[in-house]
């Protein structure tokens, strides 16, 4: 058993964890700064997303099974995201404006379950190669930030009071600590990561196409909606220079 790659998980899950506590900035950050960075991680967090999809967990699968099985599973992990976020209520609102939701709690079930599947996303990422799994966590990490934004200001508006909103949703983030766990258990004897990389691309795919970027559209801009195609870009360029420097 690698206990070295299980406690990088447990780091990088922790980590992600972490991120629920960034929602206080929505109260301490003026609006049109915060504004600007969630614009920001928006644009490159797709490009990322959909390159980390494309060049490394995808083509890592082919190499590891047949291809119709690589792509049917990446279908079954766009629709599992896909359901979670249609029956769950799981929704990223990246300008942390969001309508009044009652289900306060529904908003945790659905996230903590979202960020269990995150948690299994890191732990096979590392299982290409440890680089892999940083830049993974990179990626998690920027397309968490503008939700648990949001997150918290729902929680808060549905009439939680601050701190019990914070405490409610990083308690609800650490189950990606969980989810990387039992990922790294599946893949160090099960030899599941063949099928968790693929899985992990149809979310991948998901989020950046469905969340972020009709985002992007929503900027009428030309010079804002020029920046975040830039970023888009910039995002899939910084993908695959991992690959060609790292490999995997």
């Amino acid at each position: 058993m690698d206990y070295g790659i299980l406690l990088l998980i447990i780091a990088a899950t922790f980590i992600n964890s972490l991120i629920a506590l960034t929602g206080a900035l929505s109260f301490l950050c003026k609006e049109k700064t915060l504004q600007k960075i969630v614009f920001v991680l928006v644009g490159f967090s797709a490009g990322a997303l959909l390159g980390g999809a494309f060049l490394h967990l995808i083509a890592e699968s082919i190499e590891a099974m047949e291809i119709n099985a690589t792509f049917l599973i990446v279908i079954s992990g766009f629709s599992l995201f896909f359901l979670m976020e249609k029956f769950l209520y799981w929704h990223h609102c990246h300008e942390g404006k969001c309508d009044v939701h009652p289900y306060t709690y529904l908003i945790l079930f659905g996230d903590g379950i979202h960020n269990f599947i995150d948690g299994l996303i890191i732990a096979a990422s590392f299982f290409i190669n440890p680089v892999f799994g940083g830049i993974t966590t990179i990626m998690i990490l920027s397309h968490e930030l503008p939700q648990e934004l949001g997150d918290f200001g729902v929680l808060v508006y549905g009439g939680m009071e601050k701190r019990k909103a914070l405490m409610y949703n990083f308690a609800s983030q650490l189950t990606s600590i969980i989810g990387g766990v039992i990922g790294f258990f599946l893949a160090e004897f099960g030899g599941f990561q063949v099928y968790l990389l693929p899985l992990a691309a149809g979310g991948f795919i998901y989020i950046a196409a469905s969340d972020l970027i009709p985002e992007l559209h929503k900027e009428i801009s030309k010079g804002k909606s020029m920046a975040a195609f830039g970023f888009f870009i910039i995002g899939i360029a910084f993908m695959f220079a991992v690959k060609m420097i790292f490999g995997g």
